[in-house]
């Protein structure tokens, strides 16, 4: 009973994080500002990085879960250094 409900609801986790790679990705693609494309940029990072962790749920693998980690830290280096562009027009003083 419990692998059943485990199933469906990593199914449904994983749709719903598939919709919301979707719409990262029409407002990354529509814009109309830099700061919304960096933030959808950021939303699609994180969503990436969720759905590698579904996906360690269900195969019960811990390489997934790594390569979350990996993704989550490359996804916060390359925020910070966009965010710092837009400020000061530079990443490295």
């Amino acid at each position: 009973m419990s692998a059943t409900i485990i199933f469906w609801g990593v199914a449904i986790a994983q749709v719903m994080l598939a919709l919301a790679m979707a719409a990262a990705t029409w407002r990354l693609l529509r814009g109309p500002r830099a700061q919304d494309r960096v933030l959808a940029l950021d939303s699609l990072y994180l969503s990436a990085m969720l759905v590698l962790v579904t996906f360690g749920i269900r195969t019960g693998s811990t390489v997934y879960f790594e390569a979350a980690l990996v993704i989550g830290v490359v996804s916060f280096v390359g925020t910070l250094a966009l965010a710092k562009f837009l400020m000061r027009g530079e990443v490295i003083e």
